[in-house]
């Protein structure tokens, strides 16, 4: 907790209070027997109870137990020897004593006397049932009251306490402990008010009282009156200059008045004091933790729960420490520890919810936020952060419920109208989602994170401008953020107005945000050189599991020669499913990273003595670039995202091949470019249904033009080209893969401009793989987008046996459908301008005969080209894996196998049909 809090009083109502209170057996009492036989029973009452108040309690003892043994009921001893027993800490016997001369004659006082014995072994409910008859007794016994009331305020019944407290007061009103122990039930509370009015009468009945103006000072700051609390505990050090806990409590207000260097000062006097003060050691690891400090925090919270091994706060605190420095798993168990302590304790439920989520453990996650909602129902963070888990788990429906109950208890949560929003885009609803950010920063303009993920809409509608102004406004206001500033770059290559060199400049700054300071990280690699040994390489990425890019690495790493090379995967899986199982049973090391720093992330890989490590996401969702910055591996590589720059300088090579990259293009890339001899892509869908059919145009008399691309690759621009085709097309009609709402209301203004009525277009939604290739059953064209071009869309449609009319320009991004169709050995249908892309796809509908030739034959003609051959597209990159090595080892003789590329590029280029236009890199 941030302040110490003040020692309740105890006081009970014992009459007797030796000085000394020595914890003694009980024993014989025949040494005073002599003495005993002249007295008469009072007399020796009267000596045990003068023996008692001078602490003499052997002596006192014995007496007592002569009075017994001549008079066996006599109620007064049977009590004082109960309380001797009681200041001995014979509890038992202490308590069937008072019992005893209870049963003799009920009193107040005994009643009194038993209920502290019973509050001292733990059992409240005697304890407050015999205090009740204390007070019932004689109902101006002010002691008996105000014990009573420390017994209801430990068992949480603070309402009751205040009351006992008051009749406490009302029986004794100069009673400086209940004033004080009224104070704390306030406190507790929350009646601070209240609470500052008893404290201060506590202090006119004892001015010398540090501990009751250091519990004001703690009632102030509780109100924000931060000022008057620091000047309290001043008065109370002035009385008790070794009063550790004040100065703990002061340290806490320096650092909420953001003076960090007068609060550390006072939490090292508090501990000079004090060495064990848990809870100085904690609060200085608060400051430790705001400063940056990760390391010196950990430490000062291990220092608190040595103190005190049950401190939850220190628990708590630690566990977002050790989050913060990517110790995930240790973060949640001490999350877990502070919970056993203190179990209802809403945030750290909800803290735990977070972490389990990040760990891709989201059954015990959502486990978690119940229970945090089990204890607040009304906790609006955990309704909101449930949602993200339901969502993870792919219960979209449930998570939006979850994500509108937070918002009917706090219409005002920024958070969770963005959370809605990212559920309501994963659903494709794009204008309720924008609708659900716009909430969030109406709310919260200062939302980063909304921000973002606006941006990540609008670019999805194809609004790249307005895309790119909301991820600039993110990084205003977050320039950090390095997720963010990958979107942006990333977006780049989908705007039309972007040249390779504008997009190569920015990634460079990312790379100078981002990624520059982390140079500091890069050790000297100790890998044996040896040139043909068994190389380690290693593939990092988010996405193997039931994604697109699967189609890719499954063939690759499944024709891997394992005997020269040794493959690891670095998983950054969330929700592993059956296709996470079968690229894992490909790999010699699978390390599961989910939830894991960068630093330590790197470091793994460098235990692994990694040789060549790739990188196959480059500036999408989920990257690792912070790792590869750190330089883990001695070789870096980037492939398969999408065939463009990282700008990392700690990236040695990025894979293309010659079509994608002719000569000039180099300059557009931070990395070294390395050609395959064939295609960058090699392809697997997974699947071998739908089978293809006949030629939807045979049947319907029109021709089908499709694209199903993302919709952020469709552009104004290229929309007017699909109007010019259809145009020159009469009997055609298109189908596109386009979310509802603004997106296809633009789009058809767009075509409705260049003369095409609405009729004649067609939209779908989101579809299962199943549905959306069944999909190119209706398509006979595919018209491709620009300058971001279909890529994997573009050989799921040769797959379906739909051609792929393509626009290629300088950028690799825009000449994916160019490098296909050559390896597919159909290059007249790249275009290398608007007009001839015009041109090729009128061409192509006006010739039925031809469409069912590619209809027949498209099939067979992938499954036969480079663009499935897996094992030569294995020996390609493990050929390009020996080059970089040599290389790195001083092999001079080993060339990488950049020439043979651009010789075949060059041969393969200048041997077209004459029909197709030599592709050039200014775009018309």
């Amino acid at each position: 907790k941030p302040l110490t809090p003040g020692v309740p009083s105890v006081r009970g109502s014992l009459v007797w209070n030796p000085a000394s209170t020595p914890r003694i057996p009980f024993h014989s009492f025949a040494p005073l027997r002599p003495i005993m036989f002249l007295m008469k029973t009072e007399q020796l009452f009267d000596a045990a109870f003068a023996q008692h108040q001078a602490g003499n309690l052997h002596e006192a003892q014995a007496l007592y137990q002569a009075v017994l043994e001549a008079e066996p009921i006599h109620a007064d001893a049977l009590h004082l020897l109960g309380v001797l027993a009681f200041q001995v800490k014979a509890l038992v016997l202490a308590e069937q004593l008072i019992q005893c001369a209870i049963d003799v004659k009920p009193s107040a006082g005994y009643f009194g006397n038993l209920g502290l014995v019973l509050a001292s072994t733990g059992k409240m409910g005697p304890a407050i049932a015999a205090y009740r008859r204390a007070v019932a007794l004689r109902p101006e016994f002010a002691e008996a009251h105000n014990n009573l009331a420390n017994a209801l305020r430990q068992t949480g019944r603070l309402s009751e306490a205040i009351q006992a407290y008051r009749r406490a007061i009302a029986a004794r009103p100069d009673f400086y402990e209940a004033h004080n122990n009224l104070g704390l039930s306030l406190s507790a509370d929350g009646q601070w008010d209240d609470a500052i009015a008893a404290y201060r009468q506590a202090i006119v009945l004892q001015p010398n009282s540090a501990e009751t103006r250091n519990n004001l000072g703690i009632a102030l700051s509780r109100k924000g009156e931060w000022q008057k609390a620091i000047d309290c505990w001043r008065e109370a050090l002035s009385l008790r200059d070794d009063y550790a806990a004040v100065h703990n409590n002061l340290g806490n207000a320096f650092k909420h008045l953001g003076q960090n260097d007068h609060a550390v000062a006072a939490l090292r006097m508090a501990l000079q004091l004090n060495p064990a003060l848990p809870e100085a050691h904690n609060n200085l690891g608060v400051i430790f933790l705001s400063r940056g400090h990760v390391d010196d925090a950990i430490a000062a919270y291990h220092a608190a729960l040595a103190a005190s091994p049950e401190f939850a706060d220190a628990h708590f605190n630690l566990a977002i420490a050790l989050h913060q420095s990517g110790e995930l798993p240790q973060a949640i168990a001490s999350c877990k520890r502070a919970i056993v302590f203190r179990p209802d304790w809403a945030e750290a439920h909800n803290n735990l919810g977070i972490w389990l989520g990040e760990s891709a453990k989201l059954e015990e996650a959502l486990a978690a936020f119940d229970a945090a909602i089990g204890v607040r129902p009304r906790y609006t963070d955990a309704h909101s952060n449930r949602g993200n888990v339901l969502r993870q788990m792919g219960m979209l429906d449930a998570a939006i419920d979850s994500y509108q109950r937070a918002i009917s208890q706090c219409p005002v949560h920024a958070q969770a109208w963005n959370n809605l929003g990212t559920v309501y885009k994963q659903l494709g609803r794009m204008d309720d989602a924008i609708t659900a950010f716009g909430e969030a920063l109406a709310i919260q303009p200062g939302l980063a994170e909304a921000h973002n993920n606006l941006g990540n809409v609008l670019k999805d509608q194809g609004q790249l401008d307005a895309a790119l102004a909301c991820y600039e406004r993110a990084l205003a206001l977050n320039s950090r953020d390095a997720a963010v500033d990958s979107n942006r770059v990333y977006s780049l290559h989908f705007h039309p107005a972007w040249t390779g060199e504008m997009i190569l400049a920015e990634h460079q700054r990312w790379n100078f945000r981002h990624a520059e300071h982390l140079r500091g990280n890069i050790k000297p690699h100790e890998n044996d050189r040896s040139p043909d040994r068994r190389l380690r390489i290693g593939y990092v990425a988010p996405d193997f599991r039931d994604h697109c890019q699967s189609f890719f690495t499954l063939p690759l790493l499944s024709n891997h020669d394992r005997g020269n090379f040794e493959i690891f995967c670095y998983a950054d899986v969330a929700a592993p499913d059956a296709i996470t199982e079968r690229i894992r049973g490909h790999a010699d090391g699978w390390r599961n990273i989910v939830g894991q720093s960068d630093a330590r992330v790197a470091e793994m890989i460098r235990r692994d003595e990694i040789d060549i490590l790739l990188d196959l996401t480059v500036h999408m969702s989920h990257n690792r670039l912070a790792v590869f910055a750190r330089k883990p591996a001695p070789i870096q590589v980037t492939w398969l995202g999408y065939p463009g720059t990282s700008g990392l300088e700690a990236m040695d090579y990025r894979l293309s091949d010659p079509y994608l990259d002719p000569p000039g293009n180099d300059a557009f890339y931070t990395e070294q470019t390395i050609r395959l001899p064939d295609s960058f892509w090699c392809y697997d869908p997974l699947c071998a249904e739908p089978a293809v059919n006949a030629l939807p145009a045979l049947s319907n008399g029109l021709i089908t033009f499709g694209c199903l691309n993302n919709f952020c690759k469709i552009n104004d621009g290229m929309t007017r080209l699909w109007a010019q085709v259809m145009r020159q097309t009469p009997r055609s009609r298109l189908l596109l893969l386009a979310p509802e709402g603004t997106a296809r209301r633009r789009l058809l203004d767009i075509l409705g401009d260049g003369g095409i009525d609405a009729s004649r277009v067609e939209f779908s939604g989101r579809l299962s793989r199943q549905r959306y290739l069944e999909l190119y059953h209706r398509i006979d064209i595919g018209l491709d987008t620009f300058p971001y071009n279909g890529h994997t869309t573009s050989l799921d449609s040769a797959w379906m046996g739909v051609p792929v009319v393509t626009r290629a320009g300088e950028t690799a991004v825009s000449r994916g459908g160019f490098s296909q169709l050559w390896n597919l050995g159909l290059p007249e249908l790249a275009a290398d301008s608007n007009d001839g892309f015009v041109e090729t796809a009128v061409e192509l509908a006006g010739d039925v005969n031809r469409l069912c030739e590619l209809r027949a034959t498209l099939r067979g003609r992938l499954e036969q080209s480079p663009l499935m051959d897996a094992s030569r597209f294995a020996r390609n990159m493990e050929a390009a894996y020996r080059a970089m090595w040599g290389r790195w080892i001083g092999a001079a003789q080993t060339p990488l196998p950049d020439s043979h590329g651009i010789e075949l590029y060059i041969m393969e280029a200048a041997a077209r049909p004459a029909k197709v236009r030599p592709l050039v890199r200014q775009a018309s």
